[in-house]
């Protein structure tokens, strides 16, 4: 669900409607003209024109309520539309409390999931016209969104849309992530594959891809939407004063060597140093990926296939990579420890779902 939301009213009933809607999701921030000021310290009383507000506010909030009609809101937000990955939720009311619209970013932004909910608040009826939805099959740009998996190829989105909702043959391959993100029987146009390969039928006119593995097939690529799950653990030996680039560059190789997605490190794991270690810290800034500390006590009770008497004396654990990437995974190690000098070894093991 979205997190930052306003409202924006212009008429009595419209601050009515909007207070109902505060009442239930108090963390939304409620704008009317100030020409309609009742003295309620629960609302921003705006002084500027309205189509000047909306257009402000569609570039700071996560999604945007308006009680008005639709046409206007048309009007007030085309000039600032970007695309489907970037454009808040906009859900329309009029004026009654009839009608929620779920206008724009249905499905990326959760205006349809926005609309249903302020729908159930106020009695009214949700309106929502993306087809997956009325059609009640898979929102392919949806997939695994709760999971936080991304998808690597999103120029696919839309044609292998099309194909799903006009009920084309499309083929599902999974062998990584989280495996309940559809909680009912499969679309009849669809069918689980093997593997990689079947993809390439002339039987499907696209494919749905689920993995953490690198994909060289053009021609999959092509015919495909590819989601990243968040499904490997990166366990990392290094010392205070190894740089961000000397990890960048050993989780880099690592990798693709091993045909693996750097889109689908859930997050990296070490051994508590008692210090920050900047360049492990500027990485996990920059790339947001979070990073997951134990002490040497819990490493140690980690049964690796490859511990170093070296690192038992230098670490009083004998293994960090391997023992720290598993610990955090609580899965199977795929890539044992590689050594990178002079200080960086790493270890990727896989979360299995």
């Amino acid at each position: 669900m979205v997190t930052k939301m306003a409202i924006v009213a212009i008429t009595r009933h419209g601050i009515e409607i909007a207070r109902k809607i505060k009442q239930r999701l108090p963390e939304v921030e409620i704008y009317v003209p100030a020409k309609h000021n009742d003295g309620g310290n629960d609302v921003l009383w705006f002084t500027e024109q309205s189509t000047q507000l909306v257009g402000k506010l569609f570039k700071s909030y996560d999604a945007l309520i308006c009680i008005f009609s639709l046409g206007a809101v048309i009007r007030m937000v085309a000039p600032h539309l970007i695309d489907k990955k970037s454009d808040p939720a906009v859900v329309v009311i009029d004026d009654r409390a009839n009608n929620v619209i779920s206008a724009l970013s249905g499905h990326i932004g959760g205006a349809n999931a926005l609309a249903r909910l302020v729908a159930s608040f106020l009695g009214a009826q949700p309106v929502i016209t993306t087809a997956a939805d009325v059609n009640e099959t898979i929102a392919v740009d949806l997939v695994g969104r709760e999971f936080n998996w991304t998808i690597e190829n999103f120029e696919n989105v839309t044609k292998v849309s099309a194909f799903m909702v006009n009920e084309e043959k499309i083929a599902i391959y999974q062998d990584a992530g989280e495996r309940n993100w559809w909680h009912a029987p499969l679309p009849g146009n669809v069918t689980v594959v093997d593997s990689i390969d079947k993809i390439k039928s002339q039987e499907f006119k696209a494919g749905l891809m689920i993995s953490d593995r690198l994909v060289l097939d053009q021609s999959v690529i092509d015919k495909s939407v590819i989601y990243r799950p968040k499904s490997l653990v990166v366990g990392i030996g290094l010392h205070w004063d190894t740089s961000k680039e000397t990890i960048e560059s050993g989780i880099d190789t690592v990798l693709k060597e091993n045909g693996l997605s750097f889109q689908s490190i859930r997050n990296i794991a070490s051994i508590n140093r008692k210090a920050k270690v900047k360049g492990l810290e500027e990485f996990s800034a920059h790339y947001n990926i979070p990073v997951e500390i134990y002490e040497k006590d819990r490493l140690a009770s980690v049964d690796v296939p490859n511990p170093s008497s070296t690192v038992q004396k230098f670490e009083g654990t004998p293994s960090v990579s391997e023992a720290a990437s598993l610990l955090s995974s609580k899965g199977e190690l795929v890539v044992p420890k590689q050594k990178f000098p002079p200080n960086l070894t790493l270890a990727v093991s896989r979360i299995l779902h």
